[in-house]
């Protein structure tokens, strides 16, 4: 569904021809007028209720529900990787703009796959006027 924020400034248009020709005359009062639309839409509002939520599934067969349980359970975090957030960190990128500058932790991804999960942010600004910087690991040293 389409609404136009601005059909007030859309409401007339003049329509004038691209092509020109003996045959046909266009009178240049020619106006097009289009209906005002309601710009007002009306919204649906779906809500879910606390008692809706799916159970858990079942333990496979042979297991018992105790064991189904407790192996979810055991399962320790992997470690986090890299710097934690707000620790100093020197760029070693060497066509970075902060090259050997050095800026704050904002994240890190915890994805394994991700090329460059560490976002940094500088007090200086780039000629971009941006301030933040995506950096991998191997890219980034802690300063003590």
């Amino acid at each position: 569904m389409a609404s136009c924020s601005m059909a007030s400034a859309a409401s007339r248009f003049m329509v004038t021809p691209n092509v020109t020709s003996n045959t046909v005359t266009v009178k240049p009062n020619m106006v097009v007028m289009l209906p005002s639309q309601n710009t007002r839409a009306s919204r649906l509002v779906v809500r879910a209720e606390a008692g809706d939520a799916a159970p858990p599934p079942a333990p496979a067969a042979g297991e018992p529900a105790a064991a189904a349980a407790t192996t979810t359970a055991e399962k320790p975090k992997p470690p986090p990787i890299g710097p934690k957030r707000g620790t100093k960190v020197r760029i070693l990128r060497k066509e970075s703009y902060w090259f050997k500058g050095v800026g704050s932790v904002v994240t890190v991804d915890q994805d394994p796959k991700t090329r460059y999960p560490v976002v940094v942010r500088f007090n200086k600004v780039n000629y971009a006027n941006v301030s933040t910087n995506n950096y991998a690991l191997d890219e980034i040293q802690e300063v003590v």
